[in-house]
């Protein structure tokens, strides 16, 4: 079993499946061409060094891939650094599991894509069922691996699918307790943020490499929109349906300076609004404090206003 980078000691040596986060061509002061590169997993990243590149090799890799490297843990500046001394691409039959790799969601990504599918599957109202299903199948290939952010909450492998799942609970809870319809919410919580699969560019990794053209001149809540219609169009839902679904996409930022032309203006529009800032200030809350002791304060959280997150102490 390979070691977490967060582990790395110095002095020891290392071999496993990292990934290459970054990756420059130098030339040192001998005229020697080197990588200088920032190796990652799931639990942390360390400044690397492969020493020696010859000219046939300047194309070996590229960010984003995953290799198998063997290294020492050296010290530079009072900070840990990998010396690469052997290394390769992934090969046939390598066994490397994402979740050790890059940072993902705590659940087995198929298992929450079947709980999905189960949640859209009862819904009770025809035309919203059909809806999402149509949805589903158009789009259950990127669920399993596409992240719900490009930095804030939820940049995970796998981050969307679990921000999804995350809010129907809130969302079935709440339904009881205000009497809202639980098939228009559970209905607008998988909508409101899936065309971020078509905003974001991601590979398989859950890695976002930028926003496509459509994503910048649009945005997916213009997006969600446009698809729901289209949709809807097709399986000939109703009208006023359609409506309710569309303005709960376009009011769940809730703000003008946010993206939404409208504010919530019935229930199940309002409540998707504060179940979507709950699991996301919860997550960035509860992401802030992992590595903290009791009694601590994290750093400044940009996505909570900078607030430094506190850990209670509290007894198990």
């Amino acid at each position: 079993m390979q070691k977490n980078i967060k582990d790395f000691v110095k002095g020891e040596r290392i071999e496993g499946f990292y990934l290459i986060k970054s990756l420059n061509l130098k030339t040192s002061s001998n005229n020697s061409k080197y990588f200088d590169m920032i190796v990652a997993d799931a639990s942390g990243e360390i400044d690397s060094k492969i020493w020696s590149i010859e000219d046939d090799q300047v194309d070996l890799y590229q960010q984003g891939d995953i290799i198998k490297i063997r290294g020492d843990v050296t010290e530079w500046m009072d900070r840990l650094q990998l010396k690469i001394i052997k290394h390769r691409n992934l090969e046939l039959g390598d066994e490397v599991d994402y979740k050790d790799i890059v940072p993902s969601a705590p659940r087995d990504e198929k298992q929450m894509l079947a709980e999905l599918e189960e949640n859209l599957k009862n819904i009770g109202n025809s035309e919203m069922r059909e809806l999402c299903l149509k949805a589903f199948d158009l789009h259950k290939d990127k669920l399993l691996y596409y992240p719900a952010a490009m930095r804030h909450h939820h940049s995970i492998r796998g981050g969307l699918l679990f921000h999804l799942l995350r809010m129907m609970e809130t969302a079935k809870a709440l339904c009881r307790i205000y009497e809202a319809n639980e098939d228009l919410l559970i209905t607008g919580v998988f909508f409101h943020d899936l065309q971020k699969l078509e905003e974001m560019e991601a590979n398989e990794l859950g890695m976002v490499s930028g926003y496509s053209k459509e994503g910048i001149l649009l945005g997916h809540l213009v997006q969600g929109v446009r698809e729901v219609r289209e949709l809807g169009r097709q399986l000939g839902t109703s009208e006023e349906i359609l409506l309710l679904i569309e303005h709960m996409i376009l009011s769940h930022h809730y703000e003008p300076e946010y993206g939404s032309p409208k504010r919530p203006m019935f229930v199940e529009a309002e409540l998707l609004h504060h179940i979507d800032m709950i699991d996301a200030r919860v997550y960035d809350m509860q992401k802030a404090t992992r590595d903290i002791l009791p009694g601590e304060f994290s750093e400044p959280v940009f996505s909570l206003d900078r607030v430094r997150v506190y850990l209670p102490v509290l007894e198990k």
